[in-house]
């Protein structure tokens, strides 16, 4: 295999010392470099043009993909408004060596890899608890979950430092499917309702109960969207109703844009007990 192959099934991105395990030794990579096959990364790496210019950002910075540049990179919600900066872990006598870098400096949980561009997950999501507000700090973190497959209890044996990243863990639930529904239901934790997901009620799961008569459906994106899923939600929304059940029905756009009207109408559904049963409603 040559130098090139090799770099491509790395990610266009090698470090010299991981070269020359495989049999690419100093000569041979300062002989790609000459020949402008390779390009030199500081003193330890070597990129293809190819390579992404986050990894090759990381490796200038000597540092390691972290909070949501390492979301982005394997998949994992990312808050609409997060900012366009490479989030770097650095270690403790780390420079920023160039614009566009948000740095975390944080003492890593995971054991120090110099040949590794990624932070581990558990630092990544440390570092996302300290750059984001609760909400989003713990979509990330169930999104996190549901594509690394990771169990919540491994997650609770991490012994976690921040109290930012300790308060995300009081929060993430297993098994949620929506970060959206994961931002709903953290906004509401703290307002003193039952507040229960994914309830099965007429045959269907609604996304949110709160109390047992106030039912709450999230429209996200990448549902709702044809016209056939839009008659079944009517119909459901329908038996509901006929139930005694009040539905209200919020976009994403409303729940991360305009979280301030989905506040006032859920509080004012409360404040006319629509949460409770027709009976309790009539004897208050």
């Amino acid at each position: 295999m040559s130098l090139l192959s090799w770099l491509r099934e790395r990610r266009g991105i090698g470090h010299r010392e991981d070269a020359a395990d495989a049999g690419y030794g100093p000569s041979r990579v300062r002989a790609a470099i000459r020949a402008g096959v390779v390009r030199r990364i500081r003193a330890k790496w070597i990129a293809l043009d190819s390579a992404a210019p986050e990894l090759v950002g990381a490796a200038e910075s000597g540092g390691a993909l972290t909070c949501v540049s390492l979301a982005r990179r394997r998949g994992w919600w990312v808050p609409p408004d997060a900012d366009g900066l490479l989030h770097l872990h650095l270690p403790a006598n780390g420079a920023v060596r160039a614009e566009g870098i948000h740095a975390h400096w944080s003492k890593p949980l995971a054991p120090s890899r110099p040949r590794i561009l990624e932070a581990s997950v558990e630092d990544a999501l440390a570092d996302a608890a300290q750059c984001f507000a609760l909400d989003q700090a713990v979509a990330i973190w169930e999104s996190a979950l549901r594509v690394e497959a990771i169990s919540l209890d491994s997650l609770r044996r991490v012994p976690w430092r921040s109290a930012s990243a300790m308060r995300c863990l009081e929060h993430v639930r297993p098994g949620t499917g929506s970060s959206l529904e994961t931002v709903f239901h953290v906004r509401l934790s703290g307002w003193g309702v039952r507040l229960r997901c994914q309830v099965r009620l007429a045959g269907h799961d609604v996304d949110f109960l709160i109390g047992t008569h106030l039912i709450v459906q999230i429209d996200g994106w990448a549902h709702h969207s044809s016209s056939a899923d839009r008659t079944r939600d009517l119909a459901h929304d329908a038996e509901l109703r006929m139930r005694g059940y009040t539905v209200l029905r919020y976009s994403y756009a409303q729940v991360i844009y305009d979280w301030d009207h989905v506040e006032r109408t859920l509080a004012a559904a409360m404040s006319r007990g629509l949460h409770l049963a027709p009976e309790v409603r009539r004897r208050a």
